[in-house]
C-alpha cells in the first residue's frame, strides 16, 4: 500500500507540473483539410488564433512572436483572430497592454487581409480600446458585419460574429450585410451562435472555450465557458448547420493550466469539389 501512495503521489506530482509548467507553453500548429461544394476557386488557406490572452502564463510576448512568426510561415491568403487578445485575473500573469499585442500583431501578413472579432475579456477590458488599437495597425474588425473578400473566384464574404457572453452578438446583423448568393466565411469567438450559420457557409471557426483547456483521455473537456454544450468545446463541432471548427487557442485563463489540450494554431486548406 505504501509503494502504491507512492506512485500515486508521484502521478499527481508529475501531471500538475506538466499542466502548469510545460504544457501552456507547448504551442501546436493543427492542420486541417475541408472540401466545399460551394467553393470553385484554388485551394485557399486559412489561418486562425484565438483566445491569445496575452499576458498570462506562457503567453506574454515571447509566445505572441511565436505565433506571429509560426501564422506567417503557413503562408496564408487570409488570417482570422477570434477574440480575447487580452486577460484578466489569471494566477501568475502580467497582463500586456492591448497597443503592444496589437503592435506584434501588424507583423501579420495575408493576401486577403487580417481580421479579427472581441471576445468576452476583450469587452470587461476597454473593447473600442481593443478595436481602436488594432484597426491603427490594418487588422480590420468585423462586429456583427460582413465584407467581401477579393478573390478571382466569385462572391466569397467573411462575416464576423460579436461575442455572446458579453451580450455583443448579433449574427442575424452579420449575415444581412452579405448577398444572399454569396458564400460565407464565419469567424465567432464564442461557437454558442453556430446554429444560427446559414447553410450557405462554406467553414466557420470559433474560440473560447480552450478546448476545456483540461481535456480526459476517452472524456473531453469537464467544463466550458458560456452556453455551448460540452460536444462544442473542441474540433469539429457535430449539430450545427455549417462547418464549425472550434480551436483550443492559445492563452489561458482563470488557472494557468493545460492537459492534453495544448496552445494551438489552426491552418485549414480550403478546396472545391471536383465536378463530375
Amino acid at each position: 500500500m505504501k509503494r502504491l501512495r507512492l506512485i500515486v503521489r508521484l502521478t499527481v506530482i508529475s501531471l500538475a507540473v506538466w499542466s502548469f509548467g510545460f504544457e501552456p507553453g507547448w504551442l501546436q500548429q493543427r492542420e486541417l483539410a475541408l472540401t466545399a461544394a460551394g467553393w470553385s476557386g484554388p485551394t485557399l488557406t486559412i489561418a486562425v488564433a484565438a483566445d491569445l490572452h496575452s499576458g498570462a502564463p506562457h503567453a506574454g510576448l515571447p509566445m505572441l512572436r511565436r505565433v506571429v512568426d509560426q501564422l506567417n510561415a503557413s503562408r496564408p491568403d487570409l488570417i482570422l483572430l477570434p477574440g480575447d487578445f487580452v486577460i484578466q485575473h489569471v494566477l501568475g500573469g502580467e497582463p500586456l497592454a492591448p497597443a503592444a499585442i496589437a503592435g506584434e500583431l501588424a507583423r501579420l501578413k495575408a493576401p486577403l487581409g487580417v481580421y479579427a472579432t472581441l471576445g468576452n475579456h476583450d469587452w470587461w477590458h476597454d473593447g473600442e480600446q481593443i478595436r481602436q488599437d488594432l484597426q491603427s495597425t490594418g487588422i480590420t474588425v468585423l462586429e456583427n458585419a460582413a465584407v467581401p473578400l477579393p478573390t478571382a473566384a466569385g462572391s466569397l464574404w467573411l462575416a464576423g460574429i460579436g461575442d455572446d457572453m458579453s451580450g455583443h452578438a448579433r449574427p442575424e446583423q452579420a449575415f444581412a450585410q452579405a448577398p444572399e448568393a454569396a458564400s460565407l466565411i464565419v469567424m465567432m469567438h464564442d461557437p454558442a451562435n453556430a446554429p444560427a450559420l446559414p447553410a450557405r457557409t462554406l467553414v466557420a471557426f470559433a474560440g473560447h472555450t480552450h478546448g476545456g483547456q483540461f481535456r480526459l483521455p476517452f472524456v473531453g473537456a469537464l467544463v466550458t465557458p458560456g452556453a455551448s454544450p460540452l460536444r462544442h468545446a473542441y474540433g469539429w463541432i457535430p449539430d450545427v448547420p455549417a462547418p464549425t471548427f472550434v480551436t483550443a487557442g492559445v492563452g489561458t485563463s482563470i488557472l494557468p493550466i493545460r492537459f492534453n489540450c495544448p496552445p494551438e494554431t489552426i491552418v485549414l486548406r480550403l478546396t472545391g469539389k471536383t465536378p463530375s
